[in-house]
């Protein structure tokens, strides 16, 4: 009967530490491209405009554009990627918001000092 179903092998799995798991592991993290910068949600200043600090060290008074709207929901600390506008480079667009565990990764990646050190 214990040949009832042929022969298997054992596969026995080899105990890793959680360190290495992660290292092997790759997280995919969408950083920003030309043109592009991080910065922190500071204040939310009513309808879709919020002012943001930026890793440059700037604070613009950036905005979610129409097509966004409805997909990214912003409270203060959230950290995101925008698009400073070309003509005035106190304004710009807010085109992606990170989610927990992103952050968790930039900041083991000291991406986010320069957004860490007021807050």
């Amino acid at each position: 009967m214990a040949n009832e179903f042929g022969d298997f092998e054992e596969i026995k799995e080899e105990v890793r530490e959680p360190e290495q798991q992660e290292q092997e592991a790759g997280v995919r993290i969408r950083l920003p491209r030309k043109g592009e910068i991080m910065g922190k949600v500071i204040q939310r200043l009513g309808g879709n405009r919020m002012e943001i600090k930026c890793t440059d060290g700037k604070t613009r008074n950036c905005r979610v554009p129409g097509r966004l709207k409805r997909k990214l929901w912003l409270r203060e600390r959230d950290i995101v990627i925008i698009t400073p506008w070309p003509d005035d480079d106190s304004k710009g667009d807010i085109i992606f918001q990170y989610n927990k565990n992103i952050v968790y990764q930039l900041k083991k990646r000291n991406l986010l000092v320069n957004l860490e050190e007021e807050f």
